[in-house]
């Protein structure tokens, strides 16, 4: 397989070179994923070596960085006087001084002090990286996360970015404490390696035996019984463990759905309550749970073939040297002391040169943490390449004089490029009110959200009067945890309205029983029913007085009585507020002087009417007209 784009590993590619050969992976090639892993790795570095950056990094970076070397070098000391510690006492022993002994037993324990010291250090050192590095990284990825309305865009295209929030909240913490690890690790590990062979070599000496009156001489032979045996242990774990690191990713994956099914639950509660739907949820959760289970079931197996090595290579490790130096001590070329030192060298060496056995499967977990991370990033990146122009056209906004909304040549599309709404040319005036109406699925939330700017895909333009604040009303009003008087505020500060307009505008809308726990703290989402949630939704119209607000089915929970009162209120304490609606309530054309029917056609909806609604009777009298117009019909 020739792998796009990299043609030449060794090339520093560019983010846009990487995401390009990303994508352009054939998933079905036996290599891909390997491929992609190592494209992966590479993306989510170029962003992770920020944290060292003269311009955008963390100032203390390369200062912790220096310090935990330091630490290292400090730590390594310590371990090589407990190393010669250990031959001294044994040869005193062995001497049966006991003056000596005494004296040297002493002296362990300011060098114990020293040591747990240098280590405490290290750790305090190791772990405050870590957490300025996850929070660098969390910053820089929620940053571009909740720019320009990507974090819900991202619910609107094709990639790999499903459970943003684990992957910011579990894998960005993983996939930076693990290289901090990882480094500290390797570094102590090679330098120790240096250090402790060149104490094998000087103690282990050579070793001399004949075979068949052929005189042989290992010159450091511990030495290179260490190389040896290290190379078999760490070449025997990567060959055991090969599959470890598609495992992990399967199990964060699964983990990450499992959290995701519950999570849906949880927010839906009472949709599934009223309509019954514990049984079908359960069998939802038991097969994301089986999944999850069954993940853990590869991860325990590929975990038990790891042990076999590391258990088996934590026995032999210690063993080996003392059997190895047996015949030079039982000589009397080795002190009982050297050959004590021999094995505390050799099992330094060995944890040394074991490195990789001992944290391959933590290695396979940052590799899927960091490759999820990295999934994220691309998919950000596509987003950011698309808002600079590339890829898929993007809608224009501005601002223009003397209207309050205009709409010119605008063409809505989803991301792969395919029309929903066709060349709308639309002009709204300041103070007007315009329904937009139609059947379900022509593209009218669609519609509306282009106009809000949440929706980026398409082309043409639309433009706003200069100055015009905007605020577009959902179905599904928002309401965030905290107190009350956050969630009427929101998502202004909440000092910027005072209690007696809140609870002024409360009451207006209908939720005067609420006006006294403004500083309640409760589970207002749960707690309000869906017409009180829209009815909250209304106050904030109240409060903020923006000068458009976009209604996108915005009075649908409520009854018909409410709506009106409602809608009557907007009108009339807010003469000069342009109005845009999606509604399908014949009431509603009441409090509209226009409306717009949008159709479905080939190749994107249109807007095929454009009528004026000023002359219509109040929103009462409409409805009034409708149940008598519907009782007459079902009596004949």
């Amino acid at each position: 397989m020739t792998e796009p784009n990299v043609e030449s590993q060794g090339r520093d590619l560019n983010k846009e070179d990487l995401n390009e050969a990303i994508v352009d992976l054939d998933p079905n090639h036996e290599n891909s994923n390997k491929v992609k892993r190592r494209l992966l790795l590479r993306r989510f570095w170029q962003s992770a070596f920020g944290f060292w950056s003269k311009t955008r990094g963390e100032r203390r970076a390369w200062f912790l960085t220096g310090l935990i070397l330091v630490l290292i070098l400090l730590n390594l000391a310590a371990s090589f006087g407990m190393n010669i510690w250990n031959r001294e006492i044994f040869d005193a022993l062995e001497k049966r001084d006991s003056s000596r002994v005494l004296f040297i037993a002493l002296i362990y324990f300011p060098l114990l002090g020293a040591s747990v010291c240098v280590m405490i250090a290290q750790v305090y050192g190791k772990m405050t990286m870590q957490r300025r590095w996850r929070a660098w990284l969390t910053h820089h990825l929620l940053d571009r996360w909740l720019r320009n309305g990507r974090y819900y865009q991202l619910h609107l295209v094709t990639g790999d970015h499903r459970n943003p929030e684990y992957r910011i909240a579990d894998d960005v913490r993983l996939a930076t404490e693990a290289p901090v690890d990882f480094s500290v690790g390797l570094t102590n590990a090679v330098l120790s390696a240096l250090m402790f062979i060149a104490v094998l070599w000087t103690i282990g000496g050579s070793l001399s035996f004949e075979i068949g009156g052929t005189s042989i001489t290992i010159p450091g032979f511990l030495v290179v019984a260490a190389v040896i045996y290290a190379v078999f242990a760490s070449g025997f774990m990567t060959w055991i463990g090969r599959r470890f690191v598609t495992v992990s990713e399967q199990k964060n994956q699964a983990e990450a759905e499992y959290r995701y099914t519950l999570t849906r639950l949880s927010e839906n509660g009472e949709s599934v309550a009223v309509l019954g739907g514990e049984e079908e949820e359960r069998a939802s959760v038991n097969e994301s749970l089986g999944t999850v289970l069954r993940r853990w079931r590869d991860i325990s197996f590929q975990t038990m073939r790891t042990t076999i090595v590391s258990q088996t290579s934590s026995y032999i490790a210690p063993v080996l040297p003392i059997l190895l130096s047996a015949p030079k001590y039982l000589n009397g070329s080795m002190s009982l002391g050297e050959v004590m030192q021999a094995a505390s060298a050799f099992t330094i060496v060995q944890a040394a040169f074991n490195w990789l056995v001992d944290n391959y499967p933590r290695l396979s977990d940052w590799t899927a943490s960091a490759c999820r991370v990295s999934s994220m990033m691309v998919s950000l990146d596509a987003l950011e390449r698309a808002e600079g122009g590339e890829g898929v056209e993007r809608i224009e906004r501005g601002e223009t004089e003397g209207v309050a909304l205009r709409l010119r040549d605008l063409s809505v599309m989803l991301d792969d490029g395919t029309a929903v709404v066709k060349d709308a040319e639309v002009v709204i005036m300041p103070g007007e009110r315009v329904l937009i109406a139609g059947e379900s699925g022509t593209g009218k939330s669609t519609l509306v959200r282009a106009i809000a700017g949440l929706w980026p895909w398409g082309k043409g333009q639309v433009e706003t009067g200069r100055g015009q604040k905007m605020l577009l009303m959902p179905q599904r009003a928002y309401v965030p945890v905290g107190t009350l008087r956050r969630a009427a505020t929101y998502p202004e500060p909440l000092e910027s309205a005072s209690d007696a307009d809140i609870q002024r505008v409360l009451k207006m809308v209908g939720l005067g029983h609420l006006a006294d726990k403004l500083d309640d703290d409760s589970a207002w989402d749960r707690t309000l029913s869906g017409g009180e949630k829209q009815r909250l939704a209304f106050a904030r119209i109240f409060l903020h007085q923006p000068d458009i607000v976009v209604l996108d089915e915005a009075t649908s929970a409520l009854d018909p009585d409410s709506q009106d009162k409602l809608m009557e209120l907007l009108t009339q304490e807010l003469a000069s507020l342009t109005i845009v609606s999606v509604g399908h309530r014949p009431e509603l054309e009441a409090f509209h002087s226009r409306k717009i029917v949008l159709e479905r056609r080939r190749g994107g909806a249109k807007f095929v009417t454009d009528i004026q609604l000023s002359s219509k009777p109040r929103g009462r009298l409409i409805r009034d007209w409708l149940r008598f117009r519907a009782r007459a019909k079902a009596a004949s």
